[in-house]
């Protein structure tokens, strides 16, 4: 769970590789569903985001899906909304499931079951980052909206646990003669914002927010991740376990690059929203290009020059004289 580099984030959601293990997902959702509520933070000030930017929306949704719902944490959020009437949870695992507030749907991220138009709102956190095709995840989403409806989501960007994924490359390469797949390759904010095109979104909008956390020891980021369900899901990473050397000689390095005056240890984490709706005929459409009824040297206040006509007071040396 974490960044690199974004042009590799951008082939996977691409292409026809499968780049996270998706099975492997569900098992560590499952197996931290006992304990998440004690590792959800992120999750909750998602939440808290998304509910604040659903409340300026001048509109309603009676009917909502939480897909990725995790344990209900945005569900519940969600159900507060006047006008809302339904909101479905929907994830791989049942588990997780079994926490959220009825209706609840099992779920392939990949192939959702949701009919054409039927859908008023999809919220999202901290789950499409993982889906293998997301084009085709977005393009799904946009045709069970109805038009008009909305897709608000948070997913991690490339930046996310940037310190984690630079320690145990340089640990592994240095004890092991090479580094292999622990990190996730994560878009970032202008890769997502041409999938919502893509995917024929209306009005895409994506925004960046980057989230510092302290923890008194990589050790203690590390039991955080797991506590969220959130390790190694890579479809190519390391069957055997981690090597008890590799792990202390990265948490070493952790320390030693990025550790704070007080001890304690920087986790970043990127979350970006990504904001798109189904088409409608009342949406605002962009203008034609030559029908803009106003110029902007007029709004600058400044005058417009003809080609090869200087502008007063350059002289030849000046930038930009001639």
């Amino acid at each position: 769970m974490a960044g690199a580099q974004t042009g590799h984030a951008l082939i996977s959601m691409t292409s026809d590789t499968h780049l996270f293990d998706l099975r492997a997902l569900t098992q560590r959702r499952d197996r931290a569903a006992a304990r998440v509520e004690a590792h959800d933070f992120l999750l909750q000030r998602v939440a808290e985001d998304l509910l604040v930017r659903l409340g300026a929306v001048k509109r309603q949704f009676p009917t909502v899906i939480d897909l990725g719902a995790h344990h209900g944490v945005l569900a519940r959020s969600v159900r507060q909304l006047p006008g809302v009437s339904l909101v479905i949870s929907a994830d791989s695992s049942w588990r997780m499931l079994s926490l959220c507030p009825p209706p609840r749907l099992l779920v392939d991220l990949e192939a959702l079951p949701f009919a054409d138009a039927s859908l008023d709102l999809v919220v999202s956190g901290l789950t499409l980052h993982l889906v293998n095709d997301l084009p085709g995840t977005l393009v799904q989403i946009r045709r069970a909206l109805k038009p008009d409806g909305l897709l608000l989501a948070a997913v991690l960007g490339g930046q996310t646990l940037s310190e984690l994924r630079e320690a145990f490359l340089l640990a592994e390469s240095e004890l092991e003669g090479g580094a292999s797949p622990r990190i996730a390759p994560f878009a970032d904010v202008r890769d997502y914002g041409g999938l919502l095109q893509r995917a024929g979104f209306a009005l895409p909008v994506t925004d960046t927010d980057v989230v510092t956390v302290t923890y008194p020891s990589p050790l203690a980021l590390m039991q955080d991740l797991r506590g969220m369900g959130a390790t190694n899901v890579l479809a190519a990473r390391r069957r055997a376990p981690l090597r008890r050397s590799t792990l202390m000689r990265a948490c070493e390095i952790y320390v030693e690059r990025h550790a704070r005056p007080d001890g304690r240890i920087p986790a970043t984490f990127e979350i970006i929203t990504l904001t798109g709706w189904a088409p409608h005929e009342s949406q605002q459409k962009p203008l034609r290009p030559g029908s803009a009824q106003a110029r902007l040297a007029d709004a600058l206040g400044a005058r417009d020059f003809s080609a090869g006509e200087k502008a007063p007071g350059l002289s030849k040396n000046e930038p930009g004289g001639r």
